[in-house]
């Protein structure tokens, strides 16, 4: 199939915006004159330290990222940071407040657990986490060291729709699938990150943004390369960054303005979500997975309720060049990832091909 001929639903890495991979492929051997390749250069070199300065500051223009934090460009995936959070914002002892609202914020908590008392101030598991909690169902404790949550579930497609109140708590959020898709108060949070690839860049680049005052207050055991202050001194280059990738994420800010930046991304990411949803909701054959109210614009979830079928349909899709709607092995059904760069015509597709095969099956 040619690329024109495919969708990628993949949950991550997933697709990238086709400018950015025609801006890529032109400069790959010979970037801007230089007679060498992004993916050779010294880190330490003028010309990849302007590529490298310039992506931090699109990225703190896109995102409205005040002073105050720090933008770290890191390695390990959003995995690390699980650990990296605990070590470097509590002290054996202290309590800590997650709210488990899907997988990764259940394996975030467990990891939590090596180094400090770990309160689930809410745990979706008894509604299958198709559900986001409301500000009155979660049991914060004011004085916990930080709040923890994962803002879009990408298993369960689920999302937050608010920033929750922590009276003063600072607030940790896992933002990896929902990142530069609509506007964030930065100022709210003491750290964000994400893993890159689903909004930004291939796999192997992790942003952090951080508030510089909660920093270098790490345990003495914490690792070499995971305190926050160590990376802050060294500019996130105390060892080689994933150069290629902050090159690929310049290129993606670059895109992601041309689109209307956060704010255009928001109204057009919410009208392609509701393309599917809005065929789900009638649909005899489809059901959505998670409540109406919790929905994420980013991972469409939904089933058949039929696991033979399901397998039936990801097959049936997968000939018509719709790729990857496998759900996670954790809970199989269907899932969409409609991310940033996925164009509409995908949303659109997508549901043609749902109709073809329930006109055949119902």
């Amino acid at each position: 199939m040619n690329r024109e001929e495919v969708f990628n639903y993949a949950a991550g890495p997933s697709v990238l915006p086709v400018p950015v991979l025609e801006t890529a492929a032109s400069e790959l051997l010979n970037y801007r004159g230089t007679g060498m390749s992004v993916m050779e250069m010294s880190h330490r070199s003028k010309v990849y330290l302007d590529i490298f300065n310039e992506t931090k500051q699109k990225f703190r223009d896109a995102l409205g990222v005040p002073e105050s934090h720090e933008i770290l460009f890191l390695q390990g995936g959003g995995s690390l940071q699980f650990s990296m959070i605990p070590l470097n914002f509590s002290a054996p002892g202290d309590s800590v407040d997650y709210a488990v609202t899907g997988r990764f914020a259940g394996i975030a908590a467990d990891e939590a657990e090596r180094y400090c008392t770990v309160r689930r101030v809410y745990d979706g598991a008894s509604t299958n986490f198709a559900h986001i909690p409301t500000q009155e169902e979660l049991d914060l404790d004011p004085r916990a060291k930080y709040f923890y949550y994962c803002s879009n579930n990408t298993v369960m497609g689920t999302s937050w729709k608010y920033v929750p109140d922590t009276h003063g708590v600072h607030i940790c959020c896992d933002m990896s699938s929902e990142i530069l898709s609509h506007p964030v108060d930065v100022a709210k949070f003491g750290l964000i990150f994400a893993g890159a690839q689903k909004n930004m860049a291939p796999a192997g680049l992790t942003m952090v943004i951080v508030d510089r005052a909660l920093c270098g207050y790490e345990r003495d055991i914490t690792p070499l390369m995971l305190s926050y202050q160590r990376q802050i001194n060294k500019d996130s280059m105390y060892n080689t960054p994933p150069c290629y990738n902050i090159y690929i994420l310049g290129l993606v800010l670059d895109w992601l303005k041309t689109m209307g930046g956060v704010t255009g991304m928001e109204k057009f990411k919410h009208e392609r979500a509701a393309i599917v949803y809005n065929y789900l909701d009638e649909s005899k054959l489809f059901k959505p997975c998670a409540e109406v109210e919790s929905r994420s614009d980013m991972n469409v979830t939904f089933r058949t309720g039929d696991k033979a079928l399901d397998a039936e349909f990801a097959a049936f899709a997968q000939e018509r060049g719709l790729l990857n709607l496998k759900g996670h092995r954790s809970v199989g059904g269907m899932r969409a990832s409609l991310y940033n760069a996925m164009p509409m015509e995908g949303a659109v597709k997508l549901v043609e091909v749902m109709k073809e095969f329930e006109a055949s099956h119902v």
